[in-house]
């Protein structure tokens, strides 16, 4: 066993360097938040594939998702991340609702590398759905928000991201 003996003159300057680390450590502005706006390109058979067909009806259909995120509306728009996770069909009577998670990687502009994972409920019958954000990775390490998630046509999702990173 090693043991280091510090005067105590040492030991406050020590103490004091590590004080002044912690203070000075880069952290996000208190309340500081982001809002991603983007376009999510869930196209079956292509960038989703159903893995698991239920028992009965679509009821516990699972589908695994790698879908591209644009700009825009149009494939073709600039690309800014990429859908990852699954989506499997919850309800066994009536409606068409699915539990959700995924992770939103992106890919390009300000919050590059960094992630968000969204975990919930999607009714489809209801026009615009709120999902939970629960954590993330980056810059939004421990995220909590919401997503406000809208069917433009049944490949094409327009999420509002909002985030408290």
């Amino acid at each position: 066993m090693v043991c280091f003996k510090l005067n105590p003159t040492s030991f406050a300057l020590a103490a004091a360097v590590v004080v002044i680390l912690a203070v000075a450590a880069p952290r996000p502005a208190a309340g500081a938040s982001a809002h991603l706006h983007v376009y999510m390109h869930d196209v079956l058979g292509d960038s989703a594939m159903m893995v698991v067909r239920g028992p009965r009806g679509n009821f516990g259909n699972t589908v695994v998702m790698d879908d591209v995120l644009t700009e825009g509306t149009s494939a073709s728009s600039a690309a800014v991340g990429r859908a990852q996770g699954q989506y499997i069909v919850a309800s066994s009577k009536g409606g068409f609702e699915l539990m959700v998670t995924m992770n939103v990687v992106l890919t390009s502009g300000t919050y590059a590398g960094s992630s968000v994972t969204v975990m919930g409920r999607d009714d489809t019958g209801v026009a615009v759905r709120e999902l939970p954000v629960v954590g993330g990775t980056g810059q939004f390490r421990m995220a909590k928000g919401y997503v406000l998630w809208k069917t433009v046509r049944p490949d094409l999702l327009e999420l509002d991201i909002y985030v408290n990173p």
